[in-house]
């Protein structure tokens, strides 16, 4: 009864391993069906939502049209009037919780999932025949241990690691996958997605009968939208202002995806596929001119204990990991620093990246961001490192080193961004997620634009932070609408949606595998080869 999406290529069966043994997970059944209550999951939940007004009188679950006409003919008018039928043809292809959620009766046959969903959801129930999930006659309360049984004969197992898992983590990873099919539900097109990206989009915005229209011309992905009632996906960097109007102009709404915040081993301009996006429906999370998804999980969450417990214990496997967004650079230690001086770190930033644009309060330039640091630290000792698009000539943003050394003690080209955050005291930045990672690594952090993570409580901000931020967050709150609320996470052995716990395991023990791993040279030879003309 609880099994996974058919994601594609993927056996619906992946999170069922055979059959248990007596679990102390049916001690508390009605802790038991209260999750799944909450989580919506059992049965085919991803299927296409019933479409009631209200709450269904009666739900009957006919075998065939002759039965149908047998139980129409039980009802009075008003009972016929206000019954919902889920007929065969559409018995497979209804989420079960949009049908009988605060229903006043199921009607179905004993072999019928749908009559342990009924008593899980507490929707009474008349079973019209025999069957694994009840009898003619049957009392709710031996329905409802028929459901229970149904729920914990099987042995789950972990759909990442294919290891035994408890029947509670399963229902926690079927919650998550509903909540991102119902995130992407009228998503019928997508604009502005990178030809090397799309196999990743694809599986991040998939929802079931729903196919992904993924098109290069934006009057075909407005007209998609508009002939469907749908919305459309943009890549917001690569998409111009006339798409944006035409869309405000016809009425089509626009979600916005990004890259996430622990993304890939390897870079973007790479061509490495992403392996974490974010899906914005009110706005970018890097643009602090209007509000977005995050800002509104970061000012409105009640944060629960055990999220906040799971977000420190998040934190702490990436610090100890030395994983920042690209987990590049080999693993080294830092060059050393000078004694008895504050240490502070300066990352350069892409200067026509979108981040810089709509967050950097008009100041653009790298060598004027480090001249504004120099004037506030003028007795630090203080490392420039060079933004990685931009030194493999990708990007726009070089300084040349020697007027960087003007005002600069060192120059930090190599090894990985967490060697270096684990040595200095602080951080100023302009936008850049640096200054995220810093936070995580207890690390004080200046900025000198606004980024998502400036306005919080937790950083020294310069820059004009919105009114909408007047919330004062801990480390692990912000952690945790940072790095598990708002983004999404694809495991990239299995392709499966995840939790962010294992695409950082996977990144750790370095089993994360890139696709398009051959891309990879060429285009850093195209870069070298790009800034030998700049």
């Amino acid at each position: 009864m609880l099994r996974a999406p058919p994601f594609p290529g993927l056996d619906a069966g992946v999170t069922i391993a055979g059959i248990a043994s007596a679990s102390s997970e049916n001690s508390d059944p009605a802790a038991l069906f209260a999750r799944i209550r909450a989580a919506r999951v059992g049965g085919a939940f991803w299927e296409r939502p019933a479409a009631l007004s209200r709450p269904a009188t009666v739900v009957l679950r006919p075998r065939s049209p002759d039965e149908a006409a047998t139980l129409a003919s039980g009802l009075n008018q008003q009972e016929a009037a206000e019954a919902l039928w889920i007929t065969p043809a559409r018995a497979d292809a209804t989420d079960p919780w949009s049908a009988i959620d605060g229903a006043g009766l199921l009607v179905a046959h004993g072999d019928d999932e749908w009559v342990a969903l009924a008593c899980i959801a507490g929707v009474p129930v008349r079973v019209l025949s025999p069957g694994p999930f009840g009898a003619p006659g049957d009392a709710q309360a031996e329905l409802e241990t028929a459901a229970l049984r149904a729920l914990t004969t099987p042995c789950y197992r972990d759909p990442f690691t294919g290891d035994a898992t408890t029947l509670f983590a399963t229902i926690m990873t079927l919650a998550e996958w509903r909540r991102i099919i119902d995130g992407n539900r009228g998503i019928v097109a997508a604009c502005g997605m990178a030809w090397w990206k799309r196999e990743e989009i694809r599986r991040f915005l998939w929802c079931p009968g729903q196919p992904l229209r993924i098109v290069s011309r934006p009057a075909r992905a407005l007209g998609l939208a508009q002939r469907q009632d749908g919305q459309v996906a943009i890549w917001p960097s690569r998409v111009s202002p006339a798409l944006l109007a035409a869309a405000a102009d016809k009425g089509v709404p626009l979600v916005r995806v990004e890259d996430g915040f622990v993304r890939s081993v390897g870079l973007g301009s790479n061509l490495v596929p992403p392996s974490s996006i974010v899906v914005d429906r009110q706005g970018i999370h890097f643009d602090p001119s209007g509000p977005s998804d995050l800002e509104t999980v970061l000012a409105s969450t009640r944060f629960a204990p055990d999220l906040i417990a799971r977000a420190c214990a998040l934190r702490e496997t990436i610090v100890a990991a030395g994983i920042s967004k690209y987990s590049t650079g080999a693993a080294s230690s830092a060059p050393p620093r000078q004694p008895g001086r504050r240490l502070v770190l300066v990352p350069a930033q892409v200067e026509d990246d979108m981040s810089v644009l709509a967050g950097g309060g008009g100041l653009h330039s790298n060598l004027e961001l480090l001249r504004r640091v120099r004037a506030l630290e003028p007795d630090a000792e203080i490392w420039f490192r060079p933004h990685p698009d931009v030194d493999a000539g990708h990007r726009k943003g070089a300084v040349p080193d020697g007027e960087v050394l003007q005002l600069a003690d060192r120059i930090v080209r190599e090894g990985g961004m967490a060697p270096l955050l684990d040595v200095v005291d602080a951080v100023h930045v302009l936008t850049s997620l640096t200054g995220f990672e810093a936070l995580m690594r207890g690390r004080a952090v200046t900025c000198h634009g606004t980024p998502f993570y400036a306005g919080w409580g937790l950083t020294r901000d310069l820059g004009t932070v919105p009114d909408r931020r007047g919330r004062a967050l801990t480390l692990d709150e912000l952690v945790a609408g940072v790095l598990i609320l708002y983004p999404r996470y694809l495991d990239p052995v299995t392709s499966l949606p995840c939790p962010p716990e294992v695409l950082v395991r996977r990144m750790a023990e370095n089993h994360a595998p890139n696709r398009l791993g051959w891309v990879a040279p060429l285009r850093r030879w195209q870069g070298r080869f790009m800034a030998m003309w700049r």
